[in-house]
């Protein structure tokens, strides 16, 4: 069973705010939320497996975008 969590990508050359958190999950502060380039929003929590897959999908989508703007 999984009590915390803290899924993250960090790049201090993307993002500088946030510790230079660009993408991340967590469950501190007692609520289950989403990190996005500094903006913070709570999401629906349905087990860890699913909260690690949609961080893996939006990490991939994320890193896809940015070598499409590159090109």
């Amino acid at each position: 069973m999984v009590t915390r969590y803290n899924l993250a990508y960090i790049n201090h050359s993307i993002f500088n705010g946030d510790n230079g958190r660009v993408l991340g999950f967590d469950n501190a502060h007692g609520f289950h939320h989403r990190h996005y380039m500094g903006k913070i929003e709570e999401v629906d929590f349905v087990s860890y497996e699913a909260t690690l897959e949609r961080f893996q999908q939006e990490w991939l989508e994320f890193v896809n975008q940015t070598r499409g703007k590159k090109s």
